[in-house]
């Protein structure tokens, strides 16, 4: 018996073939943060549409159309109802990312600075399996250094070598917001804080978790887009979120040490005190006073250590389970 197939059933099979061969394929994605970015998102898109498969754009409460042109341009928009934060957009986009299945996603900012046609500079690791997570560094030759203001220049050496020293030794640019994530480092990072500390979480995250990472040379156009975010507040914030989970992470470290110090103290001018004490029967107040406040901040400092050790033994543990 021979059995014919319509033209019809066969167009079909083959465009389930085809899309099951495009599923099988790695797909790229750009998630752009932007806030009233309705001047450039347009330009960023277009430009970025020609190295990924699709657009994620966290329109992060703007007052303009940036959401509205963002999404006629055929992106996916996430949207804020109010400025939540650079952390907060990265964190919508990622979670998205993950959502659809995205196999690499590229960060960049909507403003214009980033150049998106240098978005395949930070797949190429990707497909060699040279890392995890790619960072477009404006420090990693003088020609790209030099067209970073100055001002900014000096602001980001002191954050970069913060945050380096306190995830990875040698980076040259932790604050870049251009970046792109592989498949591990998609399921593995999740991102808490919302402000710019954010940039700093992730690689602190990322080398407890053991990925790789890898920084490759960029240029950032600081005449088409001039950044929203004010260097003081972007240093502070970025201070204190290091500041923060670094207390989480070596707590025993970054509070218990102070607080046996203090405690040290503490026992110094106390027995000072007592050998006054008995050679002329009178308290000397202001050495007493320096041990009882050096002992109670020690004994303050040495129990948070401990309850903060505690607790995070047991989220580790948990998590590994």
């Amino acid at each position: 018996m021979v059995t014919s197939v319509s033209s019809d059933t066969m167009d079909r099979t083959r465009i389930d073939l085809d899309y099951q061969e495009y599923r099988k394929r790695p797909s790229v994605a750009a998630c752009i943060p932007a806030l009233n970015e309705e001047r450039t998102i347009a330009r960023v898109i277009v430009h970025a549409l020609r190295y990924v498969d699709l657009v994620l754009v966290c329109d992060d409460g703007s007052k303009d159309d940036t959401g509205d042109i963002a999404k006629a341009l055929g992106a996916v928009v996430v949207r804020h109802e109010r400025n939540l934060g650079y952390g907060a957009a990265i964190c919508s986009l990622l979670r998205k990312a993950n959502e659809m299945g995205v196999d690499t996603v590229v960060t960049l900012d909507g403003d214009g600075q980033h150049d998106p046609r240098q978005i395949p500079r930070l797949l190429e690791s990707f497909s060699k399996d040279e890392a995890d997570l790619v960072i477009g560094s404006r420090f990693l030759n003088d020609e790209d250094s030099s067209k970073v203001p100055r001002y900014r220049k000096m602001g980001l050496k002191v954050i970069t070598s913060l945050a380096s020293n306190a995830s990875y030794k040698g980076l040259t640019d932790t604050q870049s917001g251009f970046r792109a994530y592989g498949r591990r480092a998609l399921q593995m990072l999740s991102v808490a804080e919302e402000g710019m500390g954010a940039s700093t979480e992730i690689l602190l995250k990322a080398s407890d978790k053991g990925l790789r990472i890898l920084e490759v040379p960029i240029t950032i156009n600081y005449e088409k887009g001039t950044s929203t975010h004010n260097p003081v507040s972007h240093g502070i914030d970025v201070l204190l979120s290091t500041v923060k989970h670094l207390s989480i992470r070596h707590p025993l470290m970054f509070y218990g040490l102070p607080g046996l110090s203090l405690l040290l103290v503490s026992m110094f001018f106390g027995v000072w005190t007592l050998g006054m004490f008995r050679d002329t029967r009178v308290i000397e107040t202001n050495i007493a006073l320096i041990s009882f406040a050096a002992g109670m901040f020690g004994l303050t400092l040495m129990t948070t250590a401990v309850i903060l050790w505690v607790t995070t033994s047991v989220v580790r543990e948990k998590n590994e389970h």
